[in-house]
């Protein structure tokens, strides 16, 4: 398995992210308009949390808040795992069955490399064996 700054190199840099400020309606939109379901949560260009739609649907939607008036940052998770970029793929979807999670940020010391989701690694981990299946198959008919 690669280290997964290689997975982050073959997508498109969509690094996704926005203030603790803006109101979670805002957030909602963010995630539609780009089809994610989770974004990055910056502050000066730190990683300070991550908003997801599993925090919208707990938080306010369950709770009966507004998402017009409820800020990211009050519901956004503040404890945020996340793994550099030499760590390998298969470490990091152990990692993120291990703590119940489908997002993961790829932060390089302070600077914040990207996002990936369970969806992106389950895809590499498909087409990695795809490949593997294919040489074989190769080899046996050679």
């Amino acid at each position: 398995m690669r280290p997964i700054v290689e997975l982050l190199k073959k997508r498109a840099p969509d690094n996704w992210s926005l203030s603790p400020d803006a109101s979670v309606f805002d957030a909602l939109q963010t995630l539609a308009s780009h089809n994610v379901g989770a974004l990055m949560v910056q502050d000066g260009g730190k990683l300070v949390g991550v908003f997801s739609e599993r925090d919208y649907t707990r938080k306010i939607a369950l709770a009966g808040k507004s998402s017009k008036d409820t800020k990211v940052s009050e519901i956004m998770t503040a404890n945020v795992i996340s793994v550099a970029p030499t760590v390998r793929t298969r470490d990091c979807l152990a990692l993120m069955s291990q703590k119940g999670i489908r997002h993961l940020p790829v932060v390089d010391g302070d600077k914040v490399l990207g996002m990936i989701s369970i969806r992106d690694i389950m895809n590499d981990i498909i087409a990695d064996h795809e490949l593997t299946i294919s040489q074989l198959e190769h080899y046996i008919s050679s």
